[in-house]
């Protein structure tokens, strides 16, 4: 399928040409006709919309909740506005505004113990924001500059340590941010765990790793190649990395990833419009699929985050004019879906 990159212009000119066509690939690798329509589809009656999004052109991406205030924190991929919403508010607010210490997109989200909350831009790397003030507390960087390979920072998990990890989709990398590191403020982002020898044959440039977690226990990682399909466990002691066994089906447009304490591992595949659900053996070696929730009212879903009885799931709406499809129509509202049963 021939597919053409639309990424807002400071981001397009950020990255090679190999990144923004592998990126534009990715994410239409299933991709048919977009809906004509900028409403929400009807559709399953599991979906429901938990709150909206300010602006004309949000397009978000990433989703993290903070489980001591339930506030919920959403990233924008095309411009880097963080959004806070608020239990109980219908609409977001503005967090951290576009352009906020020079960030240019706002991928992968998390909020540690601590609270502080945690962000990934994929042109640059990680920055870690106090969520009572809005301040910056640390950031690390990808090397960048002539020579420097290209990248694409995209998801993190953390560790009941206190450890970042996070993946580079163009790399095929893992890099990581310690307790030490991020009391020190600032820094280079540093290679962790190079999954590219375990990772199936792709073109230069192409889109591989993206959703990561973490065990409870901190034993390994969990984390998905998105075109191909595969979940790869890295052993945290070892640094061992194998390819976990699916039963029942595969991962293939796999973007965001949520794993519960009990091992339930929730997945949001973008272009296909679902939700997977998944039961991971207690030593992350192999998941079975125990659910599945194919909607258009998902609307692209990037990500998700999962508390007691609902899932938060990111309306991404990337096939309508947005950063990586034209698509058809423009989209009047951007929202977060709330899905039950999951």
């Amino acid at each position: 399928m021939k597919t053409k990159s639309f990424l807002p212009t400071p981001l397009a000119s950020a990255l090679t040409p190999a990144v923004t066509a592998a990126m534009a690939l990715a994410v239409a690798l299933t991709l048919g006709a977009a809906p004509a329509q900028a409403r929400i589809p009807a559709g399953d009656a599991r979906i429901s919309t938990a709150f909206a999004l300010p602006g004309g052109k949000v397009y978000p991406e990433g989703i993290a909740t903070d489980p001591r205030t339930h506030t919920v924190y959403v990233g924008s991929y095309a411009d880097g506005t963080v959004y806070r919403a608020r239990p109980g508010r219908p609409e977001a607010e503005v967090f951290l505004p576009s352009g906020t210490d020079g960030r240019r997109t706002a991928n992968g989200l998390r909020v540690d113990a601590l609270g502080r909350l945690w962000v990934t831009d994929s042109t640059a790397g990680v920055a870690v924001y106090d969520t009572t003030s809005g301040s910056r507390l640390a950031h690390f960087e990808v090397a960048r500059g002539a020579g420097a390979p290209a990248h694409f920072v995209n998801d993190l998990a953390l560790t009941t340590d206190g450890t970042a990890y996070l993946t580079d989709s163009v790399r095929g990398v893992i890099y990581r941010v310690t307790p030490e590191q991020l009391a020190a403020g600032s820094g280079a982002l540093t290679e962790a765990y190079d999954l590219s020898p375990a990772l199936r044959p792709r073109p230069a440039g192409g889109f591989s790793l993206n959703g990561i977690v973490a065990d409870r226990a901190g034993r390994y990682l969990l984390t998905v190649d998105m075109t191909e399909g595969d979940l790869y466990r890295v052993d945290l002691r070892t640094g061992a990395v194998r390819r976990v066994d699916l039963g029942g089906g595969d991962l293939k447009a796999a973007d965001g990833l949520d794993l519960s304490p009990d091992g339930t591992l929730r997945v949001a595949h973008n272009v296909t419009n679902t939700l997977t659900r998944w039961q991971v053996r207690a030593d992350g070696t192999r998941a079975r699929l125990t659910r599945t929730i194919t909607d258009p009212s998902l609307q692209i879903p990037t990500t998700l985050a999962h508390s007691p009885g609902r899932t938060l799931v990111v309306r991404s709406q990337f096939d309508k004019g947005g950063p990586m499809s034209p698509g058809s129509g423009t989209p009047t509202t951007f929202t977060v879906a709330v899905v039950r049963g999951l």
